[in-house]
């Protein structure tokens, strides 16, 4: 089902991405491996948003919002790192492939895990997540307890680099 190289390829890179700019372009290489499809020019913005949204593409933007308080509950109870990426990295993906034209949840979230099992094979925790659903990391955690106060959206800079300038 998955070329072992180009699986290695991923799973190294996204077991070991630091930031969200590294994680969003193996979203988008994983999306052009799987499903051949690719959008650039994408941003990335991080709100407090209630713990049931995990992010969400505004259609007709090239923009996604991501929950960061969702983000920063999940990095709080699990210290390591291919968990957290994995969970940005479903989240992103289920919104990028919204953005490259699938408007249904349904077909999203198949789309989601028929590109997870192809990038990271069937054992990955990104692919586990897929197929579960990434809620599955809070089922231990006492989400009732979590509580921000509302923060300023944010936009992540040098999100997606960009070959070329554009105008």
């Amino acid at each position: 089902m998955s070329n072992s190289s180009e699986t290695k390829h991923f799973i190294t890179n996204l077991d070991h991405a630091k930031t969200y700019g590294e994680i969003w372009q193996i979203v988008q290489e994983t999306a052009e491996y799987a499903v051949g499809k690719r959008r650039n020019s994408m941003m990335l913005f991080l709100d407090d948003l209630p713990l049931q949204l995990g992010a969400y593409y505004p259609v007709g933007t090239n923009n996604i919002v991501l929950n960061r308080i969702l983000v920063d509950a999940v990095e709080a109870a699990y210290t390591d790192k291919p968990t957290v990426n994995a969970l940005i990295y479903n989240l992103l993906l289920h919104e990028y492939l919204h953005a490259l034209g699938e408007m249904s949840e349904t077909g999203v979230q198949q789309e989601t895990v028929v590109v997870t099992k192809k990038s990271f094979g069937e054992n990955h925790i990104a692919t586990m997540l897929a197929c579960k659903s990434p809620w599955i990391l809070l089922k231990n955690l006492s989400i009732g307890t979590i509580t921000a106060s509302k923060r300023v959206m944010e936009i992540v800079p040098d999100f997606e680099k960009a070959d070329k300038y554009i105008v």
